[in-house]
Order: C-alpha cells, then sequence, then structure tokens
C-alpha cells in the first residue's frame, strides 16, 4: 500500500516550475538508503538507477515530474500589491479570491480583483481574467513589500491536504503522486533493473523529461502522471474522458504522444481496475520522452483528478492502488520479453 502520509508532504511542499528544490530534497531523502546510484543533473531532475534481482536485455525508465502550476512574482505595484504571470496552464477560474503562499519565506496572500460595488453589471457575470488580477500581502506599500517579496518569486496555492473516505483534496496531485509511486517502487524488490526520473519542468514544457531521456538513453519508458476526470454533473458521454473510481488510466493518444499499442494492451490487462480516456487531451513527459534520440517505446499510467491544476484536486485512493498494480506488472511484463 502506497505511503499517503508521505503524499501529503510531497504535495504540501511547494514547487512550482523551476522551483523544485523543496520536493528534491524530499524524494532523495526518501530513496538514498534504497538507490544504487542517485545523481542530480544540471537542469534539477533526480535521475536514480535501482538494481533488480536480473539485468533485463532493455533499459526502462519510469518517470514523473516534480513540479506543479503556480505563478511567479512580475511587478510590485506602489500600493505594495503584486502583479503576477502564470507558470503552466491554470485556468482564470481557478484563481480569482484564493489564498496563496509568496516566495521561500512562504508570505501568505489572498488573489484579489476590483471589488463587487465597484463593478458594473456585466463585469459582475464574467470570470475576472487573471492580468486583472493582484496578490494582496497586507503591505503597506511598494517599500514595505519589498521587505519581504522579491521579483521573481514564486507563488502557489495554499491549501490544506485531506485524506477522508477514500477520497484525497489537495493542491499539486499533479504529479507527487507519480513521484510517490517512483518512490515505493525504489524502496520495493524489484525484480529487474530499472531506472527512475524525477524530473522539473514538465508544466512549462516538458523541458526536464528531454534532458533526462536524453541521459538516460531508454529502449522503454513509463510515465506515472494525474490527468483530468471530468466526471462532473454537467459533461456527458465521453466529454467525461476518464472516472474517478475508474481504475488507473491508460491512454491510446494524447495532444503530445501516440502511445505503444503493445504496451497499452499489457498495461490494460493488469489485474486490477482500468480505464481509457475518451478524449484526445491534455499531454505529459512521454512527449518528449517518446521521441529522444532514436525513439522510446512509451506508456502512461495515470491517476484520474478532477479539478486538476486547481487548488483543490480530487482524486481516489484507489484509484491511485491501480495505477501502483498497473505500474509493477507493466515494467515487470516489459521488462521480461
Amino acid at each position: 500500500m502506497l505511503d499517503y502520509g508521505l503524499l501529503e508532504r510531497l504535495c504540501k511542499a511547494d514547487a512550482p516550475s523551476g522551483f523544485e528544490e523543496e520536493v528534491r530534497e524530499i524524494v532523495i531523502s526518501e530513496i538514498k538508503d534504497y538507490a544504487d546510484e542517485i545523481t542530480v543533473d544540471n537542469m534539477g531532475n533526480v535521475l536514480v538507477f535501482k538494481k533488480g534481482r536480473a539485468t533485463p536485455k532493455k533499459k526502462l525508465l519510469l518517470s514523473a515530474h516534480m513540479d506543479e502550476v503556480g505563478f511567479i512574482v512580475t511587478d510590485i505595484k506602489s500600493d505594495g500589491t503584486l502583479k503576477f504571470a502564470s507558470v503552466g496552464g491554470i485556468n482564470d477560474t481557478a484563481v480569482f479570491a484564493k489564498q496563496v503562499k509568496v516566495g521561500k519565506n512562504k508570505i501568505s496572500g489572498v488573489v484579489n480583483a476590483k471589488p463587487i460595488h465597484l463593478s458594473s453589471a456585466d463585469e459582475r457575470k464574467k470570470v475576472p481574467p487573471m492580468d486583472s488580477l493582484c496578490i494582496d500581502i497586507g503591505a503597506k506599500d511598494r517599500k514595505d513589500a519589498e521587505n519581504y517579496i522579491s521579483l521573481g518569486d514564486m507563488i502557489t496555492f495554499d491549501s490544506p491536504f485531506e485524506n477522508k473516505n477514500g477520497t484525497i483534496i489537495s493542491k499539486a496531485i499533479d504529479d507527487r503522486f507519480g513521484c510517490l509511486v517512483l518512490i515505493e517502487m525504489i524502496k520495493s524488490d524489484l525484480p529487474f533493473d530499472m531506472y527512475f526520473g524525477f524530473v522539473v519542468q514538465e508544466e512549462i514544457g516538458l523541458r526536464g523529461a528531454k534532458a533526462a531521456a536524453y541521459t538516460v538513453n531508454p529502449d522503454c519508458a513509463i510515465v506515472v502522471e494525474a490527468t483530468t476526470a471530468a466526471d462532473v454533473p454537467f459533461a456527458e458521454d465521453e466529454k467525461r474522458v476518464c472516472l474517478v473510481g475508474g481504475g488507473a488510466v491508460v491512454s491510446h493518444m494524447d495532444r503530445s504522444t501516440i502511445y505503444d499499442k503493445e504496451y497499452y494492451k499489457i498495461a490494460m490487462s493488469a489485474n486490477t481496475k482500468t480505464q481509457t480516456k475518451t478524449m484526445i487531451a491534455g499531454g505529459n513527459d512521454a512527449g518528449a520522452i517518446h521521441c529522444s534520440r532514436n525513439g522510446v517505446r512509451t506508456i502512461a499510467v495515470s491517476v484520474p483528478c478532477r479539478y486538476i491544476h486547481s487548488s483543490s484536486s480530487l482524486a481516489s485512493v484507489d484509484d491511485m492502488e491501480s495505477v501502483l498494480e498497473v505500474v509493477r506488472y507493466t515494467a515487470e511484463k516489459i521488462l521480461s520479453e
């Protein structure tokens, strides 16, 4: 069974793209007594080799990304509020009135907008665009704010981690869950030698995975992820994409990858609940890994997650356990061929 206390530590860590240090420290502290080799490359990827009971003919890379979506400070206004830009894909609807943490000192703030009594009737009906918003940290003016904040500081959602009745609600399930699965694999007795990549900057263009795949030079890869579940009341049929409670998600294709057809069949044959995405949507580090060097046979196994890229993503513990089983099964089948 997965360590959900560790998942809480991973999710509560603040690590938007380019600021992955907190998660990297947790990962290394958890695996240092189990891994045979650990390397941190120039981008900040953690590359790991773990010996198994046998050395396979093929080199398998299991990959998960350490970063989360977030924001970055772009300006400090004369009144002490902060202008910001998104780091990764965040919908405007997920931002307004949210509590956030700013900078390494994790200064508390709230995302504000024009007060309702100053808004026109038309403005009240619309979601305020992100570029119209500011973050209020309670500073008196720019000089006061500069005592705590600098341009370029990271910003993350400030939200609790809840694990109740088989459901987890938290920020950053994408992809701290994938990191949790890789840590569990490294701590376990592996049937074959395997390579692992805890990679950076997925949310802004799969950048860490590109470097990691080039370095490891694998023959095959399994990307462990969280993916969008839209099984909500106002979505029907295929627009639901995948279902929370429906098991591990294995895709034929997304916007960055056409997955290996044989590996898809292997993953779907695992003795646990599995499902397929019903829309061609999203993407992940497989998009960079599968076309590295002379090509890498790749599959992605994901946990379905509602409200992804928000302050409060929702996923099922049963689905998480299914993902772990599918990843273990698929890795062993691939390497035993």
